[in-house]
């Protein structure tokens, strides 16, 4: 039997007997190796470990702590969910069952309706399966038997999908013990391998995710090669669950979702404050970084958006309304209203790079099963920039956008990862723009040296992004910032500039955000901080509370020395005792509590009591004043 060349991820050549299974390779490497592989990437594609090497290739064996290496086990997981829901519910009928972010999910038509009381039935039912340790067989059919099988199973969804791939495909379908399922792949080799596993919740999901479809019920869950890794999991979800923003804001009367207004936020006093405070951040920074700043309209007419492009690429997103007889539409993206405010006027090349930053209003629809507190909303404020600038400083605009971004992110102490989206189907342009404008992006992370991870096609109509994800401090991962680089705009509004030699030329433009959303940054922040803000974005950030009623004068007066720094401070002058209001200003997150008392009013002092530190101690008024001022300034 002849061998072929197998290019492992170190750069290391091994060779191996042609038609060897990726799995029995991994065995020759090592034993161990074979133990803990879940899949492989081979030439770049996802495969099961039991797919065979049949000519020469890069292989690299994936792990469950690799990136990627979790899909395989997840995936199966699905498939082991979606077997024991076919064991305890006969009836129940198969839609899809993918692998996601941090677990699985499998969505079910069936007449039962599922309680959390099912899924500790159900969970027993796969640790069965999964002690069964039943392998999972890949098969294929033509397309016309694929559909024939499907039927004969019942499962109509199944055929639906079949029916909708292209006439020529083979088809392919997992087998474990008497349960078969439509699937690409890849899986785990056995449903042993599935070490943990744990049930999270249910929900309500449109089948393929139209309204217009059916409502199915779709089951989440997780699952990990050790327990001990699942605990820690579930550990996090605990803490993630104290940490929630709808809870915090409402405890902390930041912001509401009110029934009159599904997915449009209200944003409370003390929800402003710490929004302003935001908001007078991003304007300070953009002015030193020569930024001007603009607004644009909310409501722009359809021929607009039509020369966009949004029209015909973004429109099921859109709300529209009716103005003297035309059709208008409500703003999803601020870019063409900067656009706008580019042609108002000739520009020469001396006056590049142009860079408009606008804190602007859009609207999108989303389905409202797909609401989420602030984190996904139907109107948000973006944080928006344009840049026009000339081909020559597109990769020094880029560095600087980095620069700025990471500056930002390192203020509220996130880390972060970059992403870089290549162009998908659906664009505009030509092959040329888009391997300059990727190239460009390349350039500048290449120049600073970052790493970054390629998204295939996750790019917007118009343009190759760098995406920022940030990471908090529980470890879950949120894409905020965007760098976006257009050609298309440019050309679809006729931008122009007087360049040296006297003749017209065109601008590329850079869209760029770097909260991403305003509300949905804040209620990132929520989270990141569980409630406790630093005090330079804390609504109040001391709260003074008088022992007596005889200490009001004196706690009225250092207030108002407080707010005449810009310091914000309320005095708790209700007549409680002096624990309960200690209490009420830990529960309310406040930074510092001052107690008032004989002592204090007589040595001009406060007792200073930290909501991170504890007891501080008796601290002259002034020199409070003076630390607190430098803190905030410093947005320590």
């Amino acid at each position: 039997m002849s061998n072929v060349n197998v290019k492992l991820k170190d750069g290391s050549i091994r060779q191996v007997a042609k038609g060897t299974s990726i799995l029995d390779f991994a065995k020759e490497i090592s034993e161990g190796l074979a133990r803990v592989a879940t899949g492989a990437e081979l030439d770049g594609k996802k495969v099961d470990l039991m797919t065979k090497i049949e000519e020469d290739c890069e292989l690299n064996i994936l792990r469950f702590e690799d990136e990627n290496g979790k899909d395989f086990l997840r995936h199966t997981s699905s498939h082991i969910l979606a077997q024991a829901v076919k064991r305890l519910y006969p009836g129940t009928k198969l839609a899809i069952g993918p692998s996601v972010d941090n677990g699985f999910y499998y969505d079910f038509d069936s007449e039962h309706v599922f309680t959390p009381e099912d899924l500790v039935k159900i969970e027993k039912e796969m640790e069965k399966i999964v002690k069964e340790d039943l392998a999972l067989e890949k098969f294929v059919l033509p397309r016309n038997e694929a559909i024939e099988f499907a039927k004969k199973q019942g499962e109509d969804y199944k055929v639906e999908l079949i029916q909708d791939l292209p006439e020529d495909e083979v088809i392919s379908f997992y087998r474990q013990g008497e349960f078969t399922d439509l699937c690409a792949g890849p899986h785990v080799p056995s449903t042993g391998k599935v070490k943990a596993i744990k049930l999270l919740s249910i929900a309500g999901a449109y089948w393929r995710g139209s309204e217009k479809n059916k409502m199915l019920q779709r089951i989440y869950g997780t699952s990990f090669t050790k327990k001990s890794d699942l605990e820690e999991h579930l550990n996090r979800l605990e803490e993630a669950k104290k940490r929630d923003h709808r809870k915090l804001g409402k405890e902390l009367d930041l912001f509401s979702l009110q029934e009159e207004g599904p997915g449009f936020p209200f944003f409370h006093p003390r929800g402003m404050v710490l929004r302003n405070a935001l908001e007078n951040f991003w304007r300070e920074e953009h002015v030193k970084r020569g930024y001007d700043e603009i607004k644009t309209p909310i409501i722009l007419n359809e021929k607009l958006w039509r020369q966009s492009g949004h029209w015909d690429h973004y429109q099921e997103n859109m709300y529209f309304t009716k103005i003297d007889d035309g059709d208008y539409a409500i703003k999803p993206m601020n870019c063409p209203g900067s656009i706008l405010m580019y042609n108002r006027k000739k520009h020469s090349y001396r006056d590049f790079p142009i860079r408009m930053g606008e804190l602007g209003i859009v609207h999108r629809h989303e389905l409202s099963g797909a609401l989420h507190g602030l984190m996904r909303v139907r109107n948000f404020t973006q944080d928006d920039a344009h840049l026009f600038v000339l081909p020559e400083q597109i990769k020094e605009e880029i560095i600087g956008i980095i620069d700025f971004v990471d500056y930002v992110y390192n203020i509220f102490g996130f880390k972060y990862h970059i992403e870089l989206s290549t162009r998908p189907e659906n664009s505009m342009g030509t092959d040329e723009e888009w391997e300059l404008a990727i190239g460009s992006l390349k350039g500048a992370l290449d120049e600073k040296e970052l790493s970054y991870k390629i998204n295939e096609g996750d790019g917007a109509f118009y343009g190759p992004k760098i995406d920022f994800h940030l990471e908090d401090c529980i470890g879950r991962t949120w894409q905020c910032g965007t760098i976006q680089l257009d050609f298309q705009m440019p050309q679809r509004f006729d931008m122009n500039y007087v360049g040296a030699d006297g003749e017209n030329h065109r601008p590329i433009m850079l869209h760029r955000v770097i909260f991403g959303s305003v509300e949905r940054f804040i209620a990132i922040l929520i989270e990141h901080y569980a409630g406790k803000f630093p005090a330079w974005l804390a609504p109040i950030q001391v709260q003074i509370l008088p022992i007596a009623d005889k200490h009001h004068e004196y706690a009225i007066k250092l207030e108002r020395e407080m707010k005449a720094r810009g310091i914000r401070v309320e005095v708790d002058s209700r007549n409680e005792k002096i624990g309960y209001k200690i209490r009420e200003a830990q529960l309310s997150k406040v930074p510092y509590m001052l107690v008032i008392g004989d002592k204090e009013m007589e040595a001009g002092e406060v007792a200073v009591r930290s909501r991170d530190r504890g007891e501080v101690g008796a601290v002259k008024v002034e020199s409070f004043i003076e630390d607190l001022v430098q803190e905030i300034k410093e947005k320590k």
